[in-house]
């Protein structure tokens, strides 16, 4: 078992696997891609890179699950996780160096847009403590983004250009060395269809005593949003909230675990009518209900109430 193995998850990603496929086999590294049911050119773009391994599922497993079959099907020393929208830019060697170390557990690179500009607020992130996603569901992050939790959490004040030791660098560029990995088991794939899976993963390679580092000589472009794109709007607000309670349940106290659902049920009641008038539908009283049902039963019962 040696070298990088790659892992892509694909769901309708036509527009980029075929750019993220070329700069993937160009390092060298094993590159398998897990279809997630793509009825777009996806698989045909694919199959033209015979390069590629691809394991086409022929329905959504979720991400989590998906990585998991992919990682699973590499014989390589270093499991690195690659969005289908990013294309290499370097090779992948500081990568392997930094998981290479002692007591480092996983790595990240540098994730650019399209402009070239480091995607700060993104790439890297503090693990979140309950007032941090209090905050972001209440929506204070987004209107008053340089408030001081937000910065420490979306670790504004980083210095991008230096190598670090880091909480969270994002799933869309990721690399583990296979025996960490395996014995934290992958991600955890009840983190369902996604979000919030590599903040888990982070955080369970931190709880094992790990570092992580941030290796900015590693680059890639990201477009950013793709997955997320694919999906309606009430799939989108189910798995983020639904996801995000999870993390909660799995690693905050009862309270900051019934922070946290007071705050889903604080947010979630004050979007329902603009929402709803925005949509010119009642799916939104629909999807919230939900939502506060997860919320609320999570306030009333703290940690006792579990969703995975």
């Amino acid at each position: 078992m040696n070298g990088v193995g790659i892992v892509i998850v694909t769901l309708n990603s036509g527009q980029y696997i075929g750019a993220c496929l070329d700069s993937a086999l160009r390092t060298g590294a094993q590159v398998v891609v897990v279809d997630n049911g793509s009825s777009d050119a996806t698989l045909a773009e694919i199959r033209r890179r015979p390069g590629a391994r691809l394991i086409a599922n022929g329905f959504n497993e979720g991400f989590a699950a998906a990585v998991n079959r992919g990682a699973r099907a590499l014989d390589s020393a270093w499991v690195l996780l690659l969005n289908p929208d990013a294309i290499l830019l370097t090779p992948l060697d500081e990568l392997v160096a930094a998981c290479s170390r002692p007591g480092v557990g996983a790595a990240g690179g540098r994730l650019i847009d399209e402009s070239g500009a480091t995607q700060v607020g993104f790439l890297v992130r503090c693990f979140p403590a309950p007032l941090t996603l209090a905050l972001e569901v209440l929506g204070v992050n987004r209107v008053w983004e340089r408030n001081p939790v937000n910065r420490r959490y979306r670790c504004l004040d980083l210095d991008y250009d230096q190598p670090a030791e880091v909480d969270q660098p994002a799933g869309a560029f990721l690399m583990a060395p296979r025996e960490v990995w395996e014995r934290l088991g992958g991600l955890d794939e009840r983190f369902f269809p996604v979000w919030f899976e590599d903040v888990d993963f982070c955080k369970r390679v931190a709880d094992a005593g790990l570092k992580i580092r941030y290796e900015p000589g590693a680059v890639a472009s990201h477009v950013g949003g793709h997955s997320a794109r694919g999906a309606s709007w009430e799939a989108r607000r189910i798995s983020w909230y639904s996801n995000l309670l999870r993390y909660a349940f799995k690693h905050f106290p009862a309270a900051g675990v019934r922070a946290v659902c007071a705050a889903v049920v604080a947010g979630s009641t004050l979007r329902v009518a603009p929402e709803v008038l925005l949509q010119r539908s009642l799916k939104p009283l629909q999807v919230y209900a939900r939502i506060l049902r997860q919320a609320g039963a999570g306030l009333l019962r703290g940690r006792a109430q579990m969703l995975y």
